[in-house]
């Protein structure tokens, strides 16, 4: 009797469903299943062969995997990418909280005009960023040609060339990259938490570190979370910067694991290696964004 009025009421809430909305989404989950899940799949697959491209393929199992995650070049650009977490993620957040606590702190004039000029270097193209850079940072680039000019030539270099510079730079050009989007966010979410927040704060003593770290931060989580997400992403699947201003050298001082997928499915024609490299680096990237979005999920309370 009982299942017989579950499956009475099941019945009930899927005539009630407005599965109309679905019909709405079917295209776009059409397009992503085709263009990105039929990929990965297939990607996944081809990762248990050997194969050049176009010949016929042999099945080596977890062979190319045992290759990859053996192969000290790989763990070595796996660290790159980390250190450029530090720059694409990190120092971008940062630098956009403290100008966020400024801004709350005090009016600004033109904060529009600032936002739109800021968020510019993350829309343009990745191409154009990493050609303006190469000539900044070139022997007879601007860089140098300021330092100079003040007497620190002992300081000029080609900073793009230089096994100890080079990937520190192409960091801070991730840096200046990815800083507007967080600065767009945060200050988007600034404009969300009440101001009665900041008069109570002010009222009972806070100064500006205070009132920084009981107001605003907190009232931040949600955009940190998706700027953490978003730019962690960008750092750990770069490839378009790094290969056009320095294409891993010096040596493979600024490797990333999306080189070595361009140079093994391309270059050295291991086209299943490459697969090996593209899948571990998926899930590199999937247990780094879940480790994030758990340390800063919402607490109990609901609060963001």
């Amino acid at each position: 009797m009982h299942t017989t009025a579950r499956t009475r009421n099941r019945r009930s809430l899927l005539r009630r469903y407005d599965w109309d909305a679905y019909l709405y989404l079917l295209p776009a989950l059409v397009f992503y299943a085709w263009f990105l899940l039929r990929p990965t799949i297939e990607s996944a697959w081809i990762a248990f062969f050997d194969w050049d491209g176009i010949g016929p393929s042999t099945w080596v199992g977890l062979g190319n995997f045992a290759d990859v995650l053996g192969d000290p070049k790989v763990w070595e650009a796996i660290a790159h990418s980390f250190v450029f977490v530090v720059f694409y993620a990190l120092l971008p957040i940062a630098l956009a909280l403290l100008i966020v606590g400024i801004v709350s702190r005090f009016r600004v004039k033109g904060l529009a005009f600032f936002r739109a000029v800021l968020f510019m270097p993350y829309i343009l193209s990745t191409v154009v960023i990493a050609i303006a850079w190469r000539w900044i940072f070139a022997e007879t680039g601007p860089l140098n040609s300021a330092l100079r000019a003040v007497g620190l030539d002992a300081l000029t270099r080609s900073w793009l060339g230089d096994f100890g510079t080079a990937l520190p730079s192409v960091g801070i050009i991730g840096t200046w990259a990815m800083f507007g989007l967080a600065f767009v966010l945060f200050v988007s979410g600034l404009q969300g938490i009440p101001g009665e927040l900041y008069e109570a704060a002010r009222l009972d003593g806070a100064g500006p570190v205070r009132e920084f770290f009981t107001v605003t931060l907190p009232g931040l989580r949600g955009e940190i979370q998706v700027a953490l997400v978003l730019l962690i992403t960008a750092a750990l699947r770069n490839f378009d910067i790094v290969w056009n201003t320095t294409a891993g050298g010096p040596g493979n001082s600024t490797t990333v694991p999306s080189y070595f997928i361009y140079r093994e499915a391309f270059t050295a024609h291991h086209v299943g290696r490459a697969s090996a490299i593209a899948i571990i680096l998926m899930l590199l990237i999937f247990a780094v964004v879940g480790l994030v979005m758990y340390l800063t999920r919402p607490d109990d309370r609901g609060n963001r």
